[in-house]
């Protein structure tokens, strides 16, 4: 038999050619080999069970397993055919929409992440602006957007995308959060809004919202300008309501008209899904919103992207009718416990300062480096990665905090107490061998993730 007969007959258990990249294959391959020359290539990367870089949910239950297979090729942009899908994305707005206090009837949106819906949400924001200043024949070329530096970088994309003026706050050391004395001075009459971030990727801290939003109705009395809050809930807003239950930041303060959630982090789902919910119906600017005669009938769309499946919708509506208040306040509780549970041994170990972890604060621990040390926080990220495998990112905070560099570990639901001991005693043995030999490598530190936006 020939070489490629027994490859048929046997299949390619070791594959002896690379793996196609530069062009389109002239010839296919058995079903069986085109999986696993994938499986092989993925062999290579890391462990979800170790990534503590990504807020993104890493595991779900069978059942929302299956739900998602067997939903894999539903079209959710298809109303008309696939109506029940557009009527549990709508009950997921209302169920959001109650859970963050909105006072009344409202509306929103699935989006593919939180980075869609900020795009969607920001853009509503210039829009209602631009309506207020056409109704009182004022100028509508220079809008600005205030903000601090503790943002997602998908804030600086959306001023630069849609043409705003950024009005960005600077951090301080010691001040990774922005309140309404950073914010006062930014402020004009061609300010669409400010960004309040509820779980910020640097800390996991929240903006003072209550603070701003005193501040944003003083102005409206004092000088007459309705400067509307838009929340950047992307991790916190499904933490908040379950773990600071009386902590307002959300539709409880008159400015805040619209917020986003990423379904995918602390919602518990796997990626992509957000979402975009709004105080009221009319804080959407209607122009913003298209209708057209689609496959057999008239839709409402308000997005930025067009086909998407709609398995990640169902699995969101899976885990609010399987968990409720009550289960994902538990999910969040046991987070928060590991959480403080490996911030305790760090902070024993004293080799750490662990950094506001006596505030309402995401599930996670944000650290570094107490006193002075032959190696910093980067070759630590580098050393536990080569030991252990674990993925902890080192990064350095933004503008005028840039002096601080950081470690932050995510404490997701599959983060077990075992797991968390096990961690500790690895960022331990880390240390001591960095103490023995000294600093990473410069090229070992360039293959550290630094970023904060997983």
């Amino acid at each position: 038999m020939t070489k490629r007969d027994d490859a048929l007959l046997f299949g390619n258990r070791f594959l002896t050619a690379p793996a196609p990249s530069e062009t389109f294959p002239e010839e296919g391959m058995a079903a069986t080999d085109a999986m696993r020359l994938v499986d092989v290539d993925l062999a290579m990367e890391g462990d979800p069970q170790r990534n503590l870089a990504t807020f993104v949910t890493t595991w779900m239950e069978p059942e929302a397993q299956r739900l998602i297979a067997e939903n894999l090729h539903r079209n959710f942009i298809d109303h008309a055919e696939y109506p029940i899908s557009a009527e549990i994305e709508q009950r997921c707005v209302r169920m959001l929409a109650d859970l963050f206090h909105a006072p009344g009837r409202t509306t929103g949106c699935r989006t593919q992440g939180s980075s869609e819906a900020i795009m969607l949400g920001a853009l509503s924001l210039k829009w209602k602006w631009r309506e207020r200043r056409q109704a009182a024949n004022l100028s509508t070329d220079r809008p600005n957007l205030v903000f601090g530096g503790d943002v997602h970088v998908v804030w600086e994309k959306f001023c630069r995308y849609f043409d705003v003026e950024p009005r960005i706050v600077p951090l301080a050391e010691g001040k990774y959060t922005i309140g309404p004395e950073d914010v006062e001075p930014h402020l004009d009459e061609n300010t669409i809004g400010v960004v309040a971030v509820l779980g910020t990727t640097f800390t996991g801290h929240k903006d003072d919202v209550v603070g701003i939003d005193k501040l944003l109705r003083d102005i409206r009395k004092r000088r007459d300008l309705d400067i509307p809050i838009h929340v950047d809930g992307a991790s916190g807003a499904f933490v908040w309501p379950f773990l600071y239950p009386d902590s307002k930041w959300d539709f409880r303060l008159e400015q805040v008209r619209s917020i986003n959630v990423s379904g995918h982090k602390y919602g518990l789902v796997y990626p992509g899904i957000g979402w975009l919910v709004f105080r009221e119906e009319s804080d959407l600017a209607k122009d913003l919103v298209f209708y057209e005669n689609y496959l057999g009938k008239t839709d409402a769309t308000f997005t930025l992207n067009f086909s998407t499946g709609a398995s990640m919708v169902l699995a969101q509506y899976y885990n609010f009718v399987r968990l409720g208040r009550q289960g994902y306040t538990y999910v969040m509780k046991i987070m928060q416990e590991n959480a403080r549970a490996l911030a305790d041994n760090l902070r024993s170990s004293g080799r750490f300062e662990v950094i506001g972890s006596d505030l309402e604060q995401l599930p996670l621990v944000a650290f570094r480096l107490a006193g002075q040390h032959a190696y910093d926080e980067s070759d630590i990220a580098w050393q536990l990665s080569a030991e252990r495998g674990w993925m902890v990112p080192a990064y350095t905070l933004p503008p005028n905090a840039e002096r601080v560099k950081i470690l932050r570990a995510l404490v997701k639901e599959t983060l077990s107490r075992e797991q968390v001991e096990r961690l500790s005693q690895d960022i331990a043995d880390a240390c001591r061998t960095l103490d023995d030999k000294g600093a990473a490598h410069g090229i070992e530190r360039a293959q550290v993730k630094r970023g904060t936006g997983y």
